[in-house]
This record gives structure tokens, sequence and C-alpha cells, in this order.
């Protein structure tokens, strides 16, 4: 058992994908000299050359669109985005071309392809560096979204996507990269398309995903010392959700509370909310509520810890839904 970071995490996973599958390739900018801006890629370049590693242009359509020519011909290509609020150029290239190909072949052409996105906020960075873009690719049929939270995720998930044959969006969070967790490289990994209970409870269930599954742990350590028992499950896959674990929860706790940093509106927690709704109706004890950004862009470094959910507003989430 050994103690790695998330970052470093991911990287083993990289380096176990391709030295298993030489047609996997990764590219993006400074993912090669430079290990990329946060050395998730470090010694990647060195020990599998130019060819498998490949420093690109700025400009993420092009990655992209280079990408879907390479998975056309049988390669499994990695991209990289440098940061979240990156992706836009390349968003023509993933939905028109990346989700549809598969569907528009009759199921002929594969498009493998993975899109890693250091996502949300919380390192001080500015505009364009601390957003949270999933709900534009969960909402987009053709695409499978995943968010990992955790350094022994980041090695198995990162390993599972680039050997599915579906293009994945692959969301890591970027301030929780250097939180170290035991990697135990004997135990089984979970399903990639899977959600997990991470901390049992009894009174209310807490959903979230990537950054904020931690902010949720705490946030029920917090509510144990007041005599609350919160469940805490991580969803780790975004598209297609899995609820199964989600509805038991909440008909064990009658009580839900969907916790991400983007913002509220039209926001994943809409969508939880509303199957959560449909299924546990009779079992809930008060409505879904959400916790999530506000509805502005993002703002300056100074004051986002204004913006972003912590531990206070995800209890005053739960304190509510047991006041109904």
């Amino acid at each position: 058992m050994t103690a790695i970071t998330l970052a470093k995490g991911v990287n083993l996973g990289l380096r176990a994908a391709m030295d298993a599958d030489p047609k996997v390739l990764i590219m993006g900018e400074d993912v090669g000299k430079l290990g990329g801006v946060f050395r998730v890629t470090d010694g990647l370049q060195k020990d599998f050359g130019e060819d498998r590693v490949i420093d690109t242009p700025l400009a993420e359509s092009g990655i992209l669109g280079t990408a879907v020519g390479l998975a056309m011909r049988g390669y499994r290509p990695v991209c990289e985005i440098q940061f979240d609020g990156f992706v836009y150029p390349a968003y023509d290239q993933i939905v028109s071309q990346v989700a549809k190909f598969h569907f528009r072949s009759r199921g002929l052409v594969k498009m493998p392809i993975v899109i890693r996105i250091p996502f949300g906020g919380g390192i001080g960075a500015v505009e364009h560096h601390s957003e949270s873009p999933e709900a534009y690719f969960a909402h987009t049929a053709g695409l499978k979204v995943v968010a990992c939270s955790n350094p022994i995720d980041g090695y198995w998930m990162i390993q599972q996507a680039i050997a599915s044959d579906d293009p994945i969006v692959f969301f890591e969070p970027k301030r929780r990269y250097w939180e170290k967790g035991d990697l135990d490289e004997s135990a089984p990994p979970d399903d990639l398309f899977s959600s997990r209970v991470v901390q049992e409870g009894t009174d209310a269930t807490v959903l979230a995903y990537g950054p904020m599954v931690k902010t949720a742990l705490e946030a029920a350590i917090a509510a144990a010392d007041e005599g609350t028992s919160v469940e805490v499950i991580d969803l780790r896959t975004l598209s297609p959700l899995d609820m199964t674990p989600i509805h038991a929860s909440v008909r064990k706790t009658g009580r839900a509370v969907v916790v991400h940093e983007a913002p509220v509106t039209l926001g994943l927690g809409s969508e939880i909310a509303a199957r959560i709704s449909e299924e546990c109706f009779y079992s809930l004890e008060a409505p879904v509520l959400r916790v999530g950004g506000f509805d502005t862009p993002y703002p300056p470094s100074r004051i986002e810890e204004e913006y972003l959910p912590d531990l206070d507003r995800v209890l005053d989430a739960v304190d509510r839904s047991l006041a109904y």
C-alpha cells in the first residue's frame, strides 16, 4: 500500500494505460516537456517519447479535431484541456463530432477519446481557470462524464476510461490534486459508472462529486458532533447517473441535499433532484435541496471563498431539510 496524491494517481494510471496499449496517446498544451501545469503528465514524454506524449499548439479545437482522426484510425487519444475554462473552443468538436460519430456511423466507428479537464475553484486562479462546465457535457447525448475525487479513484478511473470505446469527459478536481490517499493495487476497483456510499448515516443524504466530496465528508463529521447522522455519496459518474445507491439511501433517510460548485440553476443537482422526486416521492420527508455556486461568472480569487460551497452552507441545507 502506497500513499500517493491525486495528481500522482492519475499520472500512474496514465502510465499503466500506456504500458498496456501502444495505441494510447496523450495530447495537450505543455503535457510533454513540462509535464502539464499541474505535473500530472510528468515524466511520461521522457519514458514514452514525443510520438506518444504530444505537446500541441494552444488550440483546443485542433487538439480534439486531431483526436477524432486518430480515434478513427484505431488510436486511443487522451486529450488534456489545461484548465476548465479553456474547453469552449473545442466545444463544437466535442458536441458535433466526438459525441455523434459512433451513432452517425451506425456503430461502425468508435470514438475511444478521453478528455481530461481539471475543474473547479479553490486555487486562487484568474478568470477561466476555476469553472465547472460539467452540465454542458452531461446534457450531451453520446458522451459519458465522470469525476474522480480521490487518488485511488484517479488511478483506476483514468485507466477504465481509456479502456472504454466510448468518448468520456474526465473531470479532475484541481484543488484536490495534492491530497493523499493509500493506493492498494491488489484491491479491485469499483465499476467506472457507479456511485459509492463513502459515509454511512441515517438522518439525511448528501450527494457530491469531485472537489465537493471532501467538503460533504467534513460536513458529516461536524453534523455528527451535533447528533445528526449524515450519509455521504460520491456520485463519481455524472452521465450516466447511477441512481440505485442514491434511491436506497434516500428511502432510508427521507432527506437529500445535492452539492456542487457549479451554479445551482440547471446544474446537475436539478436532474438528480427530479429523479429522486420521481422515484422516492413517498419516502421524502422534505424537498430535495441544492447547494452550489451562485448565478454569476466565477468571481475574482479574492472573493472565491464567498462563492464556493463550504461546510457551513452544506450544514445549513441539512438543518433546513431536517426542519421540515
